[in-house]
């Protein structure tokens, strides 16, 4: 019972959202005996902004629009704009694989302008043939997705994803090197694949320009974005990425293909117009004329449990631990009862013990005399007893914390302090992180050294380091 009480059942219905500018979208999806079917869809503009205006009044429109589509549907997966995301990339040293997680988060605590509680960051990582692996970090601010959740929750919906529309629209874990172009009427949203990963992300949107009452497309601005954004990725990844597939409403990117399929064609691309999902692309089959939409797509991956790329939702507390907490909370009355025992028995141990105290005082005050002449007497002995530590300690922590030290002088001390022959901090400068990971990892290895920590990081070449960390004979590490 315990097991099926902690098993998160996937949903049989499913709403997808999704946030473009001023725009929002949604499909209802339902899963019947393996195939997909859209029970409703609809498009609507809002008025109010959902990162700004306040969210009981947002989820009211949200709400509003939701019941003029005749949707009732509650649960949700919902992508968010490109624009609220911060990217950054990073080269991933030839480190262990448990070592890279640790990597990825200093590099995220030093490349974005936050600090990591107020952020949500995932990665992706890239893997080149000749082994190396180039790093993307992606993070969202905590408060526009507590904002977007506030408002969600005015609207009666609980969201099960968060995660960003042209990641769902193309995958990058079938290792193909694709350019995808997920277009709208307020900009354009670029993500570079390669290599199963996602390379590149960037919202451009700056790209649209209005002709009367229309928006137009500049194909030759967007063009030179996309010439910026492959020469600064490796050559290794820009060389497999061939094929440009274009997402967006039919109307719209069919008015604007025939702008930019000739720039992207003379780039070396293979142009796609992205009208309906492939064959093989989702688990699930879905109906022929599905339109295809960030929406449908996160719906679609929610159901059928296929990977939805980066997933920015803020964790939950489990349906069993709110059970335990109900369960908990009803046991006070009897808890109540119990400490009230509890009480009058401690009180009679009270005055048992003081009882025995009394006792053994008498018996202290006969033998207080001879127990000051013995106290004495130790004193004497402690006056004349060697001062000295024959085990040479410290310098047993100093030859052990110098071996783990490389020899070539890439990592290097500029103090060390040791308190109590057991609290070793020791200070200074490494040529890179690779280095000072490595010297760290062999500190670690050494039988007499525990609870190694690292206090401070600063810089990047060189690298400035302050670390502690316990001498003992017992510790394994």
């Amino acid at each position: 019972m315990m097991g099926l009480l902690r098993q998160k059942r996937a949903p049989s219905s499913i709403l997808g959202l999704a946030f473009d500018g001023g725009r929002l979208e949604g499909v209802c999806l339902r899963r019947t005996n393996g195939a997909l079917q859209v029970l409703k869809n609809f498009s609507a503009s809002l008025a109010l902004n959902p990162l700004t205006g306040d969210p009981e009044l947002v989820g009211r429109e949200i709400r509003n629009h939701l019941d003029q589509a005749g949707i009732r549907e509650r649960r949700c997966a919902v992508c968010i704009p490109l624009a609220w995301a911060l990217t950054v990339q990073t080269k991933v040293p030839d480190l262990p694989e448990a070592d890279i997680a640790s990597f990825l988060e200093i590099e995220a605590e030093r490349g974005f302008p936050y600090g990591p509680d107020a952020l949500s960051v995932c990665h992706s990582r890239c893997r080149f043939g000749s082994g190396e692996q180039l790093a993307t970090l992606v993070a969202i601010p905590r408060g526009h997705l507590a904002q977007l959740e506030k408002a969600l929750k005015a609207a009666q919906l609980k969201p099960l994803s968060f995660t960003l529309g042209v990641v769902a629209l193309q995958n990058a874990e079938n290792g193909a090197g694709v350019l995808a172009l997920a277009m709208s009427e307020h900009g354009v949203d670029l993500q570079v694949t390669a290599g199963g990963g996602v390379a590149a992300l960037r919202a451009l949107e700056g790209t649209s320009e209005t002709e009367g009452m229309q928006k137009r497309l500049d194909a030759e601005l967007l063009a030179r974005e996309i010439r910026v954004t492959l020469a600064q990725l490796p050559l290794e990844l820009r060389g497999g990425v061939r094929t440009a597939r274009l997402f967006g409403r039919a109307d719209f990117v069919q008015h604007v293909f025939s702008d930019i399929a000739p720039r992207l064609e003379s780039m070396g691309f293979r142009v796609e117009l992205a009208r309906d999902y492939a064959a093989g692309e989702l688990s699930s089959r879905l109906p022929s004329d599905a339109v295809v939409s960030p929406a449908l797509s996160l719906a679609a991956k929610c159901l059928t449990g296929a990977p939805a790329g980066f997933e920015f939702l803020p964790p939950k507390t489990s349906s069993w631990q709110q059970i335990t907490t109900r369960v908990s909370s009803r046991k006070l009355v009897w808890a109540g009862a119990t400490a009230g025992s509890v009480v009058l028995l401690a009180l009679g141990a009270f005055l048992a013990q003081q009882w025995q105290l009394s006792r053994y005082q008498s018996k202290w005050t006969a033998i207080g005399p001879k127990v000051k002449e013995l106290e004495a007497m130790q004193q004497q002995i402690k006056k004349y007893r060697p001062w000295f530590d024959e085990s040479c300690r410290s310098l047993s922590i100093l030859r052990k914390l110098t071996e783990a030290f490389p020899a070539e002088g890439a990592v290097w001390a500029k103090s060390v302090e040791i308190r109590d022959l057991a609290a070793v901090s020791c200070s200074g400068t490494a040529r890179d992180t690779p280095a000072f990971l490595k010297m760290l990892d062999q500190l670690r290895r050494t039988k007499e050294i525990g609870n190694v920590k690292v206090d401070q990081l600063r810089g990047k070449s060189p690298l400035q380091f302050t670390f502690n960390f316990q001498w003992g004979e017992g510790y394994e590490n």
